[in-house]
């Protein structure tokens, strides 16, 4: 996937298209993990779909539920999907600094070379 030590620098354009393709998977695995979550919370707590929403926007974005879990299976899908968040944000994370950092890596291999 990525180029080897020997091989040219990617161009900008090539580059671009690179980064681009790690923050469409990074969004893909957001937008999954919403519905999920959606669905999750509406199955254990019986909530709306935009009280759902909500509540599962908040653990993705590091916030925590605004509303806390009243059933037993509610708890425990909010304990069990806030590990997951953490988790995602973190793989995120490196999913979308990848292509940056294996540049500016690749880019001291070169000069190396010389």
């Amino acid at each position: 996937m990525y180029e080897r030590k020997h091989q040219p620098l990617l161009t900008k354009l090539q580059f671009y298209r690179r980064l681009l393709w790690h923050v469409g998977i990074a969004v893909a695995a957001a937008v999954v993990s919403l519905v999920i979550g959606m669905a999750g919370y509406m199955v254990t707590e019986h909530m709306s779909w935009v009280d759902a929403f909500l509540n599962v926007s908040m653990l993705l974005g590091g916030m925590g539920p605004v509303n806390p879990p009243l059933t037993t299976a509610g708890k425990l899908f909010a304990g069990v999907f806030a590990l997951y968040a953490g988790l995602l944000f973190i793989v995120s994370a490196a999913l979308v600094m990848t292509p940056a950092v294996h540049r500016v890596l690749h880019h001291f291999h070169l000069n190396d070379q010389d």
